[in-house]
């Protein structure tokens, strides 16, 4: 073997033990961390005694976990959405979570273009990928990538990850990969506040029509992903 080839096949041995070694830190962290974290999410008003106990380090403590949310993309974001808008506000909720989402979706997109693939397929499988191919050959995927981003219902943390193995350029990404997460963390994070302010009418409302935006947005999601594959 040549000195080439067994620094290739170290190369690859190191990748995947780092692979390895984030997979096991992220499983340990989702643990002792994320599980609680829902938990606590769920529960708005002991989420809200904890954040105002915390001041300042509250809010850090709060993008802390949304950057966590994304890495692990197994936690489900809605419930930290809500929480932010009941603890915080609406606007210094949305504020926190774009905030999150900018870092989060930074880290991921770093990761996956320093590990490849097989980073991704830890979090999701190859089938789900396959449906979102078109997003790396498309002459219109920059807008294509920010309207699937923006449509309420997507799975976000998927498109963040692929998002990765694209080769659009960092700044693009970032911009698609914040501000595409904006109408579904305004609409968590009004609903939350409404809960917090105890506008229970309202908040009912809120929630019902960001359901059924969402059930209408991943419909179209679906119908985006299979035209576009069906053309390949």
């Amino acid at each position: 073997m040549s000195p080439k080839n067994r620094t290739e096949q170290q190369r690859k041995r190191l990748a995947v033990l780092a692979i390895l070694v984030f997979c096991a830190i992220i499983g340990l962290v989702f643990w002792q961390v994320g599980l609680p974290m829902v938990q606590l999410a769920s529960d708005p008003e002991s989420f809200r005694q904890r954040i105002e106990a915390s001041h300042l380090n509250g809010q850090l403590l709060f993008i802390g976990m949304v950057v966590l949310q994304i890495l692990a993309a197994i936690i489900p974001g809605e419930p930290l959405e809500v929480a932010a808008g009941y603890a915080f506000g609406a606007i210094e909720g949305t504020i926190l979570c774009l905030i999150g989402g900018m870092i989060g979706s930074l880290l991921v997109i770093l990761l996956v273009r320093r590990f490849g693939i097989r980073l991704v397929h830890v979090f999701y499988p190859p089938e789900k990928l396959e449906t979102i191919r078109f997003l790396k050959s498309s002459p219109r995927r920059t807008v294509l990538f920010l309207l699937i981003f923006m449509i309420p219902g997507t799975p976000k943390d998927l498109l963040c990850y692929f998002a990765g193995l694209t080769d659009m350029k960092l700044p693009v990404l970032m911009v698609i990969c914040t501000l595409g997460r904006l109408p579904a963390i305004v609409s968590s994070s009004i609903g939350g506040n409404a809960l917090g302010t105890e506008r229970y009418i309202f908040a009912v409302i809120v929630f019902a029509v960001t359901f059924l935006i969402s059930m209408t947005g991943l419909i179209i999601y679906n119908h985006i992903c299979k035209k576009h594959n069906s053309l390949e």
